[in-house]
């Protein structure tokens, strides 16, 4: 069984690209983030042509998460985090697919800092562990994934002193992830490549994609009762370089049934 994550960078917007990644590529289950578009404009239709079923959580113009499942609808268990009742954002969906528990997550980004954006990427990154030691006290298989908007370290960046600046490799941000792995979830493609140098995001700025000059902020967590299942992980590279491609590549991680 292959789990995928993939910031799709708009749906409609490289609708396209999504749906010769699906075609190729084939996965259980494809959790997209950043779809920017409303519930009632997401393409499902497009989606069901090739077997797939899903939910959405949108909001117009950005953020936006969507869980996809090949041949099978996945029940939702929770859209949203709780704790911040005026937090309007699109960011979290939880459903219960194949036998696992899957979350798609759209971190917020937290730039500038200091200012209110990182403070609120803070208390996101509380809410989510909370929710997360929820679902770990339910002895669930699970699966976390999605972009993060962290750099765990400075082996996942190309250049860690020209992100030095940025909320994604700030300590805070840093400290909050190394806490979720302390509560017992795997970072998968951390585990499959302890020294690093893989990369899921390119900017489209300054040829950071010709130059190889990334870092890795898309994750897949398991929980114990999933990363023994863990085959392989890995990242659909090439996906990045075509025409018209999200500034992100896709993630994924094989599981034994």
């Amino acid at each position: 069984m292959k789990i995928t994550s993939f910031n799709i960078n708009g749906v409609k917007a490289r609708l396209p690209r999504l749906l010769e990644w699906l075609e190729e590529t084939r996965p259980s289950v494809a959790c997209l983030q950043e779809i920017k578009c409303q519930d009632e404009s997401f393409p499902i239709g497009e989606f069901e042509k090739l077997g797939y079923r899903g939910i959405w959580h949108g909001q117009k113009g950005f953020n936006g998460v969507a869980i996809l499942a090949d041949g099978e609808a996945p029940v939702e268990v929770q859209r949203g985090l709780t704790g911040e009742p005026e937090d309007d954002h699109s960011r979290y969906l939880e459903a219960n697919v194949f036998g696992l528990r899957v979350v798609c997550i759209y971190l917020p980004n937290g730039n500038p800092v200091p200012g209110p954006k990182f403070d609120y990427k803070l208390r996101w990154m509380k809410r989510l562990r909370e929710r997360m030691a929820a679902i770990a006290a339910e002895e669930v298989p699970a699966i976390v994934t999605g972009d993060f908007n962290v750099i765990p370290t400075d082996h996942d960046v190309w250049s860690p002193a020209a992100m030095a600046a940025d909320a994604l490799m700030q300590p805070e941000s840093r400290d909050a992830y190394v806490r979720l792995l302390g509560d017992g979830w795997t970072d998968a493609l951390a585990i499959h490549n302890p020294r690093g140098g893989v990369w899921t995001y390119w900017d489209y700025q300054a040829g950071a994609w010709q130059r190889d000059q990334g870092f890795r902020i898309d994750h897949a967590l398991l929980s114990p009762e999933l990363a023994d299942r863990l085959v392989a992980c890995g990242v659909d590279k090439a996906h990045r370089g075509r025409e018209r491609a999200s500034d992100h590549a896709p993630i994924w991680v094989e599981l034994r049934d």
